[in-house]
């Protein structure tokens, strides 16, 4: 079995560092892009990804023959004509240009700068997304940076109508949390939740998520207006919806499903969880099965919960989509399933004894149990 490869080691590595000061000397012949390649890959093996990328700009800070916006003209020129033309071809971008938006939110936080700098992130955003130096911009500038972010809502440029969600998340994973009221960042959402890219109405679901995790009813209340409003429909808006309100959906919340049309109390009846198995260790798939009827038509979207207790005898739950589908009268629908148990960040699959349960439409059903061996 291969080995992966971490992150950070394909993000910035030699040949990346290497690439950057190709492109930075050939618009300014004054750049020493040896010194430049020698001092950071001095440091480089050693460190973390956000490490590298902070060890990266500051080597372009300290190897560049100007500071402030002459700076900033010599990263911007730096940048092939397009993202496609610098080898992008995902909407995220290349790792290899976080530096240069690094560089901005470090060197040119200022409200001297405020604006250029700013504009800059919206450019560079197309080769990396800029939404973290975003965030320190929001921090130290609130208003200015808002007011920007909101004409990014009208950019021709998706990928800069996707930071205007971004960047504002109450919750966005792997950075600073912003004093920001949960709500702030509605207005922005207002303008993009039918954005005819799904890049951007994904963004939109995130950070309507995170803003769930605080304030359920506010997003509730937002989703039903978008509903009515005509402006997104049919799978369009069930996508919205479903992700806004995912973590909601897991927790078995009425109103959630209400909204997405399936009834909390719908006439159904399952037959008793059947496991394949009921002793397995990490790495093991959990197969099972059951059968569902209805007595009228029903719209059904069903979970699976596995639960058990952690350390200090606090419970855990670990809670996946199964299937959605119509429950039909007279006719089983079979819900059947291997679910790969595997560790993560998140959850951790350690010996001992384990239940599994059903959810249907936010109702869980009698569970089961199975036991997980040690190695």
């Amino acid at each position: 079995m291969t080995a992966k490869v971490p992150l950070k080691e394909t993000a910035l590595n030699a040949e990346r560092i290497a690439r950057i000061g190709r492109e930075v000397h050939a618009v300014c012949p004054e750049f020493d892009a040896h010194s430049f390649v020698a001092s950071v890959m001095a440091d480089l093996p050693r460190l973390e990804l956000g490490a590298r990328i902070a060890r990266t700009s500051q080597g372009l800070h300290d190897h560049l023959p100007v500071t402030g916006p002459d700076a900033l003209d010599i990263l911007l020129r730096s940048l092939p004509p397009t993202p496609a033309a610098a080898g992008v071809t995902n909407d995220f971008g290349l790792h290899l240009y976080s530096p240069h938006s690094d560089y901005v939110s470090r060197y040119l936080r200022t409200a001297e700068h405020l604006d250029r700098s700013l504009a800059a992130l919206a450019r560079m955003t197309g080769y990396f997304s800029s939404e973290l130096p975003v965030r320190h911009f929001l921090a130290d500038f609130p208003e200015e940076t808002m007011q920007a972010v909101n004409t990014w809502t009208r950019h021709e440029d998706f990928r800069v109508r996707r930071l205007a969600s971004e960047a504002t998340r109450p919750l966005l994973p792997c950075a600073p949390r912003i004093q920001l009221p949960a709500n702030a960042g509605l207005p922005i959402l207002e303008t993009l939740y039918d954005d005819p890219h799904p890049y951007v109405r994904t963004s939109v679901a995130n950070h309507l998520s995170d803003t769930a995790s605080t304030d359920p009813d506010l997003v509730l209340t937002t989703l039903q207006r978008w509903k009515t409003s005509g402006r997104v429909t049919g799978k369009q808006f069930a996508f919205l919806a479903r992700n806004a309100l995912r973590n909601r959906l897991k927790a078995g919340w009425p109103p959630a499903y209400a909204l997405l049309d399936y009834s909390h109390d719908a006439p159904i009846t399952l037959t008793p969880l059947d496991l394949e198995r009921t002793e397995l260790r990490d790495g093991d798939a959990l197969a099972f099965s059951a059968a569902l009827t209805a007595t009228e038509p029903a719209p059904v979207h069903v979970m699976l919960v596995i639960s058990t207790t952690g350390p200090g005898g606090r419970p855990r739950e670990k809670v996946a989509f199964v299937r959605r589908a119509t429950a039909e009268p007279g006719r089983e629908l079979r819900l059947a399933k291997a679910y790969p148990l595997r560790s993560t960040a998140r959850w951790q699959v350690s010996p001992g004894s384990y239940s599994l349960a059903l959810q249907v439409n936010g109702r869980r059903f009698p569970a089961v149990t199975f036991t997980i061996l040690g190695a």
